[in-house]
């Protein structure tokens, strides 16, 4: 079967699944495989639940006619999402980078929708799965698509947009994050920097946040570039308040001179100015940019807010690097408040700089002044420190509840591994 004649079943069921769990009737099943699992083996499951379709490639006991055999079940799922995003003559805006990209995808949302109708990646499907679905979740009534790309190794950015074939892009930033598939930094900004050689080589369009000189040296030679940051950008910014959540006065590109966020974190800043410079770029008018930012509430463990009683909690649990760990506490550490409380988790993916980053992550802690530090898992068991420590989160949350904690400010960050938000739920 042709990619053309498996495009029009699309057209027919526009549905995508790969979880027999998560099968709704009239949906087209994938058999993806995988080191633990094999999906061939759930697809006359699939279709006894009601798929309407299911896509194979290897042979199974079976002869129903609603089983289509492919050669590689994955690269039949990429090649059909790029046949559907050949079909969508409207802006894709692919977003990657160490840290907040998932932030800003959920701000450019926010923003591009109040005036436009936009589709965007769901939660944190931004691997080689989880960009097709999304592009296979456009619909033929959208005006955009937002679609945030995550990778941990050379050529994954490049093989993205050979499928999605973004036409305008951002790099949030490039920090130390997937060393251990990366090597350095330099290793992090050539591989991020494939989305700008995608734009760079079809006429796209990157926004930049001109207070990285990284990120100007790696645009050059784009055509199209439209900027934000502090100083000498289209849009500009600047931190009013951080107590604790992020207000930013606007010096230029907007009329509208502050906006009120309820995220948590200075280093919030660029997500939001990259949300209003796309916004400005695409003509929303500037009092949805403000509102539509305005009213974004952080979830899933990410600059969330959380009250416990008469505690505050900074939930920044869904990940964490050296990079991103340093501007989570810095940012703490600046909060003009009493009983602050530091529980961290360790930091994955650093392949050989794992040790020398923890260390350094001690010694900035060392630092500051806290009212507790607390230590989970990870490489911090290795090394030396003067701090608590436990080795999973359930043994620290066993610890957490016998505190009776009163009037205090806590940080909770972590890899995704280490399940910090388990402390406190």
């Amino acid at each position: 079967m042709t990619i053309e004649q498996l495009y029009q079943i699309y057209k027919l069921h526009p549905a995508i699944q790969t979880d027999t769990r998560k099968l709704k009737e009239g949906d087209i099943f994938f058999a993806l495989k995988g080191p633990n699992f094999n999906g061939n083996l759930f697809a006359t499951k699939a279709l006894e639940s009601g798929a309407a379709y299911a896509v194979i490639d290897e042979d199974i006991n079976s002869t129903n006619e609603k089983l289509i055999k492919v050669d590689d079940a994955l690269e039949t799922l990429q090649q059909l999402a790029k046949y559907h995003r050949q079909q969508l003559n409207i802006p894709f805006i692919a977003i990657t980078g160490s840290n907040g990209k998932t932030t800003t995808k959920e701000l450019l949302h926010a923003v591009l929708s109040s005036h436009y109708k936009t589709y965007t990646t769901q939660g944190n499907l931004n691997n080689h799965i989880g960009v097709p679905m999304t592009i296979l979740n456009v619909r033929d009534d959208a005006d955009f698509a937002v679609i945030e790309m995550g990778a941990n190794h050379p050529k994954e950015i490049a093989g993205y947009c050979m499928y999605t074939l973004p036409t305008h892009g951002i790099i949030t930033n490039c920090g130390k994050a997937h060393l251990e598939g990366f090597g350095n930094e330099e290793g992090v900004r050539k591989a991020k920097g494939e989305l700008f050689d995608f734009l760079r080589s079809n006429n796209g369009t990157a926004f930049i946040y001109n207070d990285y000189d990284y990120l100007q040296t790696m645009s050059k030679g784009i055509e199209n570039i439209f900027s934000y940051g502090t100083t000498n950008a289209d849009v500009t910014g600047t931190v009013k308040t951080n107590d604790p959540f992020l207000e930013i006065s606007i010096s230029k590109g907007l009329n509208i001179k502050a906006i009120q966020t309820k995220l948590v974190g200075e280093y919030n800043l660029p997500n939001i100015l990259c949300a209003i410079a796309v916004g400005k770029y695409f003509n929303v008018p500037e009092e949805k940019i403000k509102t539509a930012i305005e009213n974004y509430i952080p979830s899933n463990s990410r600059s969330q807010m959380i009250e416990l009683g008469n505690n505050k909690i900074i939930l920044d649990a869904y990940n964490a690097n050296p990079s991103s760990m340093k501007l989570a506490i810095e940012n703490f550490a600046k909060l003009g408040v009493n009983n602050k409380i530091l529980l961290l988790g360790g930091m994955m993916e650093l392949g050989n700089e794992s040790i020398k980053e923890h260390e350094a992550l001690i010694e900035l802690i060392k630092k500051y002044s806290w009212n507790q530090v607390v230590l989970v898992g990870g490489d911090f068991k290795i090394i030396k420190h003067p701090f608590l420590f436990f080795n999973k989160s359930e043994d620290a949350k066993e610890w957490f509840a016998q505190q009776n904690f009163e009037h205090s400010y806590f940080l909770i960050k972590g890899s995704r591994s280490m399940m910090m938000e388990k402390i406190i739920m």
